[in-house]
């Protein structure tokens, strides 16, 4: 798909987001993240791509020093327009360059959703994780929710599925694969009495050894994977957890 930046799922889906997007409960994701912050070394939280900050706005009532980042402004403003959202920090930027505008290193980085997949080139997922590794405390942890990929459901590498059926409209998912570059593009499609929207999203997906592997490149290892935010086993199906630490210098 032509014309994608960092910022184009945003601008073009943050009117929609929340409520497409309604049935995703943070409460899981928070608790666990919370637990993993009591965990580590004391210091700021940096969340990668906030968004209309589904899990930003109930993590930092729990008291969290919390940072972010995210391309598009629009979703920003969705977020800033909720209770408790206008006193997060948040840098307009490139999740990749991982920049947020503060000197400080941070006790953890996180990823939630399928967000890191919105990294649109392999070079661009491991310079992610090379630049939160360089922002991370000794300890530190890096923690990214993704979706194991399911290419096994794109019979001739596409796919079109009905998301949801109302009286008044349908809502579908068109997608076409890449193998090759490990890449989905594709469009929700709302059909409704008022006409057609199209709210198009691309993903990079990689492999959990693959992400793996680019830890390794960034000098962080695999402390936890899990089947999700409770700690179920891993299972290579859904989302799936994987918490990356930042080792601590050794004493000679």
């Amino acid at each position: 798909m032509e014309n994608i930046g960092p910022e184009t799922y945003g601008e073009l889906n943050a009117d929609v987001y929340d409520e497409w997007h309604a049935g995703l409960d943070p409460t899981d994701a928070v608790r666990r993240l919370v637990e993993l912050i009591e965990e580590g070394p004391e210091g700021p939280v940096l969340e990668l791509a906030v968004g209309t900050g589904r899990v930003t706005i109930p993590l930092a009532a729990e008291g969290v020093d919390l940072w972010g980042i995210d391309a598009s402004e629009a979703m920003v403003a969705r977020m800033r327009a909720k209770p408790g959202g206008e006193r997060i920090p948040v840098t307009i930027g490139d999740m990749a360059d991982v920049e947020p505008e503060t000197d400080a290193r941070f006790a953890m980085v996180f990823v939630v959703f399928s967000t890191f997949f919105f990294l649109m080139t392999q070079d661009e997922q491991v310079r992610c994780f090379a630049n939160v590794a360089r922002r991370l405390l000794p300890g530190g942890r890096f923690v990214l929710e993704c979706p194991m990929p399911d290419v096994a459901r794109y019979g001739r590498n596409q796919t079109v599925e009905t998301q949801q059926v109302g009286l008044h409209h349908v809502r579908l998912v068109a997608v076409r694969h890449d193998p090759v570059e490990q890449r989905f593009d594709g469009h929700h499609v709302l059909i409704s009495n008022e006409g057609i929207r199209l709210a198009p999203a691309s993903m990079r997906y990689a492999w959990p050894s693959e992400l793996d592997l680019m830890a390794r490149l960034a000098g962080l290892e695999r402390r936890e994977r899990w089947g999700g935010w409770r700690g179920e086993p891993f299972r290579a199906e859904g989302n799936y957890v994987t918490v990356y630490e930042k080792p601590r210098p050794t004493l000679p």
